[in-house]
């Protein structure tokens, strides 16, 4: 059985796939996973040259949606069907270095590490987006962080590790990819950073807009501003 999954999803991502997997392969040779790219109902052939790779690469699984659901319910898809202990999640243009996942585990199993900590969340440093975007997620980290107080400065990194088991015990809704951090903690988990690269799309273009997702992100943050204010915390619970 696998220590750890990585869950990718991918949505017309057919030309920056094969390269992906084979940089995520060589992050984690001698190491104990498996590879789980979700295909958000691709237009693309991005799920046929997935299977392709299976022969070659025999920790490949791909699971495919029938319709779009978006990149968190990609991330849950994968979630619910990995076999691993922890879960790595990255985004599927290539945009995140796969071999900073070394950088997430090395946090993670520090033997200095408090045993509370569930999550270990990338922090780009260095983005190669447009300026537009940068500006655009340096204001919305700002606002989110002030009001969560979550203590990142970039949840919007794909980049994340975390226990398989804490991540299923979080009220699911969309784009909570973006609130993980804060949701963790909700759950009395602790949260260690590690600084991570960041790099120009391989090919095809972005998903999203700066502007739609301003806009969602206002309402979603309002949800979680009531989640965080209607969770109990009642410490560590032990059988007596």
């Amino acid at each position: 059985m696998p220590e750890i999954s990585v869950v990718v999803p991918v949505k017309d991502e057919a030309g920056n796939v094969v390269p992906l997997l084979n940089e995520i392969a060589a992050a984690l040779a001698g190491e104990a996973a498996e590879f789980i790219f979700v295909d958000d109902a691709s237009r693309d052939d991005t799920a046929g040259i997935l299977l392709k790779e299976k022969a070659r690469i025999p920790q490949l699984r791909v699971l495919k949606h029938e319709k779009n659901g978006g990149q968190s319910a990609a991330i849950r898809s994968g979630v619910l069907a990995a076999r691993g202990r922890l879960i790595v999640t990255l985004d599927g243009d290539g945009q995140n270095i796969p071999a900073d996942i070394q950088k997430l585990l090395a946090r993670y199993r520090d033997p200095a590490r408090p045993l509370r900590v569930r999550m270990v969340a990338g922090q780009r440093v260095g983005r190669k987006d447009t300026a537009a975007k940068r500006l655009a997620s340096r204001l919305a980290n700002a606002i989110r962080s002030r009001l969560l107080n979550d203590d990142t400065r970039d949840t919007g990194c794909g980049l994340k590790l975390f226990e398989r088991e804490t991540f299923l015990r979080l009220p699911y809704f969309d784009n909570i990819h973006r609130f993980l951090p804060a949701l963790f903690r909700r759950e009395g988990a602790g949260i260690a950073f590690a600084d991570v690269g960041h790099r120009p799309r391989g090919s095809g273009r972005s998903k999203y807009g700066v502007f739609d997702r301003a806009l969602i992100s206002i309402r979603d943050l309002m949800g979680v501003m009531w989640l965080m204010a209607r969770r109990r915390n009642t410490g560590e619970t032990r059988e007596l």
